[in-house]
């Protein structure tokens, strides 16, 4: 596993706000929780800001830790495990996930992440030059089955 890390500081929003809509939302994931265990709402509420922004920001990681009353370096620790939080800016329109582990590699995973390099970027991670699209290899997407398989945001694509 590699180390997760924020993306610079030159693509950083200066602050963030939820939409009313996810104010809301939030606020009724943080009412599911008994008093005093508030902090447990960090997953759910850096999912809601991922939707929001596309990606979660150093701000969201603050203003959501400031939120819930925990140290933002509690936060950060949450945003950078888990690797379902996109930490750098995304494709607009369409960040891939490819899986690379065993099955799918065996099955012409590579060839996929060959298609990535030439028509979005070369490396993981960057967006093409319009910013619509992104890719990034990532480790099993659970249907090895059906192996090769994409994640386009939330939808999968077997057997490729």
């Amino acid at each position: 596993m590699s180390v997760r890390r924020l993306a610079d500081a030159s693509v950083q929003p200066a602050t963030f706000a939820f939409n009313e809509a996810n104010a809301a939302a939030a606020e009724q994931w943080i009412a599911k929780y008994p008093k005093g265990r508030e902090q447990s709402a960090i997953i759910p509420l850096l999912m809601i800001a991922q939707e929001q922004e596309g990606w979660v920001t150093k701000a969201a990681i603050e203003t959501i830790s400031d939120m819930l009353g925990m140290p933002r370096i509690r936060g950060l620790e949450v945003a950078t495990f888990y690797t379902q939080y996109q930490l750098n800016p995304v494709g607009t329109r369409a960040h891939i996930q490819v899986c690379g582990t065993t099955p799918c590699m065996l099955r012409g995973s590579e060839a996929l992440m060959d298609v990535c390099r030439s028509k979005i970027h070369h490396d993981q991670f960057h967006t093409n030059d319009k910013g619509t699209l992104s890719w990034e290899e990532v480790e099993c997407l659970g249907a090895c089955v059906n192996a090769p398989m994409v994640m386009i945001f939330k939808d999968t694509f077997e057997d490729l």
